[in-house]
């Protein structure tokens, strides 16, 4: 095993002090660039890794952003921490990912766990919380912000789409269409706080237009194709009469997309199928479907964005960013 590189082995070589060099490898904003060219340089050539639980006794702060999301099963997280990474790309600030598994109190314990390395920023999916996760993040030392969805009551900052509005623009489109024997296909809400808010705006919104759905059913586990497959054909051996089906996500309409397939279907012709997050598999099937775009990748950019405008300018009023769900009609409704 070879000698350990310290700190003070890039400070000399970079020819700074140690002081020098560990403000510039944290990113501080009185080191001149070419000063941090010099350290950064000279801590790649020796291979150095720095000790952030030590910057941290220093500093109470490390650079890393706490990311917070229900699942890393499909595309629709994944997009987010790809907006969050590319913004933070170039910046001293790192993200950490933490999975809640869309329970609560383990979205607690994640929460707490990365609340106690202090970190620059805390990004959480979501605004419903354990009470003690709630206080947890309103007592914290960094910026908070909650994605995803505005329809709620926020910690702090928030940047996401109105569920509720996103299913009651859906609603207007479907029945602009001229449908009317409507049917819903959603996760439970139990798990998925967010679906059940869109599924409560496509039905008010429906009621509004003096129409009711004609039937619904409700999965207790995560989307999936293979949910979305299983469930068109049981609500369409139930009620055949329906003429559109909306679902709560886009992996449930390819489901019930692959079961119009096998069964002879015709689309929009016979039944017309409408979905939610604009996945990018969506591009490569024959059929386009309807879905709506909840604009992932740019909530999580302006997240971020948020952070660094804190690590930069400490302080602040805590501020809310909507943006509008899109509806992509596609060729399926």
């Amino acid at each position: 095993m070879g000698k350990k590189v310290l700190l003070k082995d890039v400070a000399l070589l970079a020819g700074v002090s140690d002081m020098t060099a560990s403000r510039a490898l944290r990113g501080a904003s009185d080191v001149s660039g070419a000063t941090k060219q010099k350290v950064e340089e000279a801590a790649l050539s020796l291979d150095y890794v720095p000790n952030r639980i030590a910057g941290a006794l220093a500093s109470q702060r490390v650079n890393l952003v706490g990311v917070v999301v229900p699942s890393l099963s499909s595309q629709v997280f994944p997009t987010v921490l790809s907006g969050i990474s590319d913004r933070l790309n170039g910046s001293p600030l790192k993200p950490v990912i933490g999975v809640s598994g869309y329970d609560l109190d383990e979205e607690e314990a994640v929460i707490r766990e990365m609340l106690s390395w202090r970190p620059s920023g805390l990004i959480v999916a979501g605004l419903e919380h354990t009470d003690a996760a709630r206080r947890m993040m309103m007592a914290a030392d960094c910026p908070v912000i909650e994605i995803m969805d505005v329809d709620g009551d926020p910690v702090a900052h928030c940047v996401g789409i109105s569920h509720i509005e996103a299913g009651r623009a859906m609603a207007r489109e479907i029945v602009k269409r001229g449908y009317r024997r409507i049917g819903i296909v959603s996760t439970r809400a139990t798990r998925d706080f967010r679906a059940h808010k869109r599924m409560d705006g496509f039905q008010a919104e429906l009621s509004d237009l003096g129409l009711e759905p004609e039937d619904s059913v409700f999965h207790i586990g995560a989307s999936s194709v293979e949910t979305g497959r299983q469930l068109t054909g049981e609500i369409l051996n139930r009620s055949p009469g329906l003429d559109c089906l909306y679902f709560s996500s886009d992996l449930m309409t390819i489901g019930a997309y692959m079961h119009c397939l096998a069964e002879g279907l015709s689309v929009p012709g016979d039944i017309a199928l409408a979905g939610f997050n604009d996945l990018e598999m969506l591009q490569g099937l024959p059929l386009q479907l309807a879905t709506a775009d909840a604009h992932r990748f740019e909530i999580g950019q302006k997240a971020a964005a948020i952070v660094l405008d804190c690590y930069d300018r400490p302080g602040g009023e805590a501020r809310t960013e909507t943006l509008p769900p899109t509806i992509r009609p596609g060729q399926s409704i």
